[in-house]
């Protein structure tokens, strides 16, 4: 792939929901890119429609119009099975809520989705202690989620995200469930291992604070994504909130 070539891409995406007799227009043409180890904020009041772009970024949903391109692949017409190769091999996927399970330790957690992926057993648990410990959870590497810490178990699910080396992470909300103090440990966490990974990653976040650390934002404003350079203004800004 060429290094000018966008990690993913949406070009006019547009996406729409029934509602009894009533269609819901949530995405009215979005455009993105993000290149390759760069970080972007998604930003944007509640219901506006993060969870639906991620979505549809992360080839969970298909946009009603408009196309997806990741890694130079165009993804809006693949079949199922395409999509999820495309998914297990190219992307993370961090939410507000672990969802780990609960009948295995964090190393098993891990390896999980090394072993769905073909990875040997040794390699798997190599790679899951790796990233476990740096994400300094090295004396929690045999504890269960019930065992762990709300910010324990989410630096797991992170660990988790980026066990199969993706190109792209694709996070919503990672610390909304999470006291501040909490929230920003884990965030710190989560921006340094993405940095030093060098991966690209959209992740959706109503802290503002939390966003300034990112290397570009966009808002996502009436269905449509605008760029970094346009103001929020304080009115807006309360309503993120």
């Amino acid at each position: 792939m060429n290094k000018f070539t966008p990690t993913i891409e949406l070009k006019k995406v547009t996406k729409t929901f029934k509602q009894g007799s009533q269609t819901l227009e949530v995405l009215k043409g979005a455009d993105l890119e993000i290149m390759s180890g760069e970080v972007v904020a998604l930003i944007g009041p509640s219901g506006s429609g993060k969870s639906t772009l991620l979505q549809i970024a992360g080839l969970l949903e298909k946009p009603t119009k408009g196309d997806v391109w990741l890694d130079g692949k165009k993804c809006s017409k693949l079949n199922d099975l395409a999509r999820t190769n495309l998914r297990r091999d190219y992307l993370g996927f961090v939410y507000q809520y672990h969802n780990l399970l609960g009948d295995f330790d964090a190393v098993e957690n891990v390896m999980l989705p090394q072993l769905i992926a073909g990875v040997k057993k040794k390699e798997a648990e190599d790679r899951a202690k790796h990233l476990l410990t740096r994400l300094g959870l090295a004396k929690r590497l045999n504890h269960r989620p019930s065992e762990l810490s709300g910010g324990e178990q989410q630096r797991v699910a992170i660990a988790r995200a980026l066990a199969n080396s993706p190109k792209l992470l694709l996070a919503d909300e990672p610390t909304g469930n999470l006291d501040p103090k909490t929230s920003d440990t884990v965030f710190e966490a989560l921006i340094s291992i993405v940095k030093e990974t060098k991966l690209s990653a959209l992740i959706a976040t109503h802290n503002f604070e939390l966003a300034e650390q990112m290397d570009r934002k966009v808002t996502l404003s009436e269905g449509k994504l605008l760029d970094a350079r346009v103001t929020v203004s304080a009115i807006e800004k309360d309503n993120f909130y």
